[in-house]
């Protein structure tokens, strides 16, 4: 092996970088907005007693808040929804499992292809949709007063143009 070929060596001394990088700081972003929004979603009066109190006791985490983000208002297929929200369709079934025996969502036959169905919102769910809606509308204002309006702005279009570059 050349010396070239050989891996960098680490600079051991300076550490921070693994703390500071914008990944982690994105991902601790997320969390503590997904939580502020189920915490606001576990006390939206629309949300019906059960799921409220399955939100309030953390059963209702940031994975099922996929399928509310992703789950089309007129219904998905479940491979639909499992690349909407980049997850296998193995992993969205299980989600879909669970959502479905808290009465979130219900799975139909597909009017197109008899073979396949459909996950749809329930009636409830619509009502949890709802409150989605409404809590992170109150997330992103809270965002705005904690940061600035400006800072507000330049993160959303900088978070926008590099998820879509």
């Amino acid at each position: 092996m050349l010396a070239s070929d050989a891996p960098p060596m680490l600079n051991t001394s300076d550490q921070s970088w693994r703390i500071t990088h914008l990944g982690r700081l994105l991902g601790h972003a997320l969390r503590r907005f997904d939580e502020r929004v189920l915490w606001l979603m576990a006390r939206n009066a629309l949300v019906p007693l059960a799921l409220s109190n399955l939100a309030a006791r953390d059963q209702v985490g940031a994975a099922h808040i996929h399928i509310t983000r992703h789950l089309a208002v007129g219904g998905s297929r479940l491979t639909e929804l499992a690349a909407s929200a980049g997850m296998s369709k193995q992993a969205m079934g299980d989600l879909v499992d669970q959502c479905e025996a808290w009465g979130l969502v219900t799975r139909e036959p597909d009017p197109h292809d008899k073979r396949a169905r459909r996950v749809l919102f329930t009636e409830s769910g619509l009502l949890w949709l709802e409150a989605f809606r409404s809590a992170v509308t109150q997330a992103e204002e809270e965002f705005r007063q904690a940061v600035g309006a400006d800072v507000a702005t330049v993160v959303a279009l900088g978070l926008e143009a590099y998820a879509n570059a």
